[in-house]
């Protein structure tokens, strides 16, 4: 299936691409597309975001569209920064500024209560109007300083339950490393929208029983 992969986030097209590439499908990016839309992400909830932005670029350009609305959800800030995650710090975008943020948020927070969670929400929306949401989740905490470079966002801080093992297994993250000091392989297996879109390919052969010229 050829997708539009509807984001402006440079290390999202990443590993959506990646992701949905390994299972077959054909990723067209924004710019490859030529299509400059910023639509207002207005939604309470991830579910709600995604499909925004799906249906938006969709209408723009006439393919197959997937969406992902994602954020970190932090215990002891009651889930912020949630839907507001990319904006936390009041700049959209702002990786560095946000992570100083939620770091001065939780300078009194110990170690045992910095449990955290990554969701990713994301949808298809068909050219005919029809969607799939799925959600995944990743577990973790949020650590006390910035490691690792293999990541955006608030990779550098967060430190996964779980890291990935060839096969899709997985194991303790007994090293504590950051989401930004795994290996693609060892993220893909674990991540929060690796684990939205393995949802999404699973539940493609019932939800496109009737549209199969739109998966060549």
């Amino acid at each position: 299936m050829i997708v539009c992969a509807a984001t402006n986030n440079a290390g999202k097209l990443r590993e959506l691409r990646r992701i949905l590439t390994r299972c077959g499908h054909t990723v067209k990016s924004l710019r490859e597309l030529g299509v400059t839309l910023d639509p207002e992400e207005t939604g309470a909830t991830f579910a709600e975001n995604a499909a925004l932005k799906a249906a938006a670029f969709c209408r723009a350009t006439g393919l197959p569209t997937v969406a992902d609305d994602s954020g970190l959800c932090v215990d002891a800030l009651d889930g912020a920064p949630g839907v507001f995650s990319a904006r936390y710090a009041g700049e959209h975008g702002n990786d560095d500024a946000n992570n100083r943020k939620l770091l001065a948020a939780l300078a009194d927070v110990p170690e045992g209560a910095r449990g955290a969670k990554f969701v990713s929400a994301v949808c298809l929306m068909l050219p005919g109007g029809r969607s799939l949401t799925v959600t995944g989740e990743c577990p973790g905490a949020v650590g006390t300083a910035l490691r690792g470079e293999n990541g955006f966002g608030y990779d550098p801080l967060f430190i996964p339950d779980q890291v990935g093992l060839p096969g899709g297994a997985t194991r303790p993250n007994t090293e504590r490393r950051s989401y930004a000091e795994l290996a693609d392989a060892e993220k893909d297996a674990i991540s929060h929208r690796g684990r939205a879109l393995e949802q999404l390919e699973a539940a493609l052969p019932d939800f496109l029983p009737e549209e199969s010229s739109i998966t060549k």
